[in-house]
């Protein structure tokens, strides 16, 4: 029998933090993690590196194209709207607050997210392993939970919008919508700074009942702290999310019994760097007709512009000319000051990064092999992404595994026409006015937001996940095989 595995998704982890805050003696339970097992300090985030996108591939084992979800914001072709997750407040109230939070509940994974990927907690369950989970975007399993009333907010909830029973695994604690069991944690509907603890407290119910064999771990606070204190305050939030960790393994016997019994992954979804200055699309695209927010759906324009933090989407509207317009449009916001890198599709099998360094033609096969071990033919000016190539191997260490992100983010059914990456220290603004001036934000290609932690202890199984060696270039997308792995069942497809 395998040992219990806890997966930990600490968002927005950025290394050199968790790297100063293990040194300052105030996370104890990741150095005890890390010096029992193994340490990757550049774990390549999914594109664009915000976090719905990111939780898909970690659930999924997959990138956007094959589990769909391309964004923060983005344009659904099929209902004629945008579909919002939560960018900023401000931003959810310009396209509905009850739509974005359906989106964002329901949505995301009864619908957008592809039927035919399955995830860890379909994965698992369909095995009979015991699966667990706390509140986290991606949740999707084959067990039935209907909206619990046992708080004054989920009843308010329970009276608007929140009707429907949700697909997850076999225990389920999502804020206080959800709950497979009275564990007495309240989760004040997932309000930032409160998420940390109620995942704490879920978590040490379900240890000191048995109620698991996988559990997800979810502490996202950390990612909240860093939009609005910067990236150098992690230490602060990385610090409160060991202390949720100290609680499960307290309550698991001690820190030491704990990981003589169970196996350990904690991971950051994507990192975060500092932003200084902001993108401004609509002013971008001044002269374009922009399709505008109205009510549940959009009006009429020539194009939609989608901002998700370090990274944007424009999709072309118009079936006539659509590439020649992608292509003027990727020029327009390639001028705009802050905007690093264009991308886009010139045909099926041709992709496009243009940036002020050059620009790049690129498609899958060919002689070039990059460190995942992917061939690739190209043609143009490797600088566009800072590329070199040394024995045959093509090397992007600015922006890490970045034509395998770009392909699989441009191929991904929902997404735009036209991919937009942030030079260092901008942010797109996004549709509600908001963005982190001197605080800290993510979404880009560049590794300074892409390059995240990943630690892991006491994994089992036989493909030698047991140092970080095992791989070249590490990627949230190699979390699902291990644990699959370690549970002794095979890979899923195209993990």
């Amino acid at each position: 029998m395998s040992k219990k595995l806890v997966l930990t998704v600490i968002d927005g982890m950025k290394p050199a933090m968790l790297e100063r805050a293990i040194e300052s003696g105030t996370a104890p339970t990741l150095k005890a993690i890390r010096d029992r097992g193994a340490y990757v300090d550049d774990c390549v985030a999914a594109f664009p590196s915000v976090t719905p996108v990111c939780a898909a591939s970690i659930a999924t084992g997959t990138g956007p194209d094959r589990h769909r979800i391309p964004s923060m914001n983005w344009f659904s072709r099929a209902e004629g709207r945008y579909v919002e997750y939560g960018s900023s407040f401000s931003a959810s109230r310009k396209f509905g607050v009850l739509r974005s939070l359906t989106d964002t509940v329901y949505n995301m994974n009864a619908v957008h997210l592809a039927a035919e990927t399955p995830t860890c907690f379909e994965l698992l369950d369909d095995a009979g392993i015991r699966t667990a989970g706390t509140t986290y975007l991606m949740y999707r399993g084959r067990h039935e939970h209907h909206v619990t009333t046992d708080s004054t907010l989920a009843r308010i909830a329970n009276a608007t919008v929140f009707r429907d029973a949700v697909k997850g695994p076999r225990e389920l604690f999502y804020a206080d919508l959800f709950a497979s069991r009275r564990s007495g944690c309240r989760g004040q509907f997932a309000m930032p700074g409160q998420r940390d603890v109620h995942t704490g407290c879920v978590g040490a119910y379900m240890e000191e009942h048995d109620l698991y064999d996988f559990m997800l771990f979810s502490l996202p606070d950390n990612d909240t702290f860093s939009h609005r204190n910067g990236p150098a305050a992690q230490v602060t939030s990385i610090a409160a999310a060991d202390r949720q960790l100290e609680r499960l393994v307290h309550a698991g016997g001690g820190l030491e019994r704990f990981l003589d019994e169970h196996a350990m992954i904690v991971m950051a979804d994507h990192s975060h760097t500092l932003v200084e200055e902001r993108i401004r699309l609509d002013v971008a695209f001044a002269d374009w007709q922009v399709a505008r927010p109205n009510g549940g759906r959009a009006t009429d324009g020539e194009i939609a512009i989608c901002p998700a933090q370090r990274s944007a989407m424009v999709y072309v509207l118009r079936d006539e000319d659509r590439a020649a317009v992608a292509a003027r449009a990727a020029k327009v916001a390639l001028a705009a000051p802050g905007v690093d890198l264009a991308m886009r599709l010139s045909s099926p099998r041709v992709g496009v990064i243009a940036s002020a360094r050059g620009e790049l033609h690129f498609s899958p096969g060919g002689d070039l092999v990059d460190l995942r071990g992917r061939r690739w033919s190209i043609d143009g000016e490797l600088a566009a992404i800072g590329g070199r190539v040394e024995d045959g191997r093509l090397l992007s260490p600015e922006y890490p595994d970045a034509l395998g992100r770009v392909w699989s983010a441009l191929t991904c059914p929902t997404a735009g026409d036209v991919l937009l990456s942030a030079g260092p220290a901008y942010e797109f603004v996004d549709w509600g006015g908001a963005w982190h001036p001197s605080g800290g934000s993510h979404g880009s290609l560049h590794r300074s937001d892409s390059e995240g932690a990943l630690l892991w202890c006491g994994t089992e199984g036989g493909r030698g996940w047991d140092t970080r060696d095992a791989l070249d270039q590490w990627t949230l997308r190699d979390v699902l095989p291990m644990v699959t792995d370690h549970f002794g069942l095979p890979s899923p497809a195209g993990a």
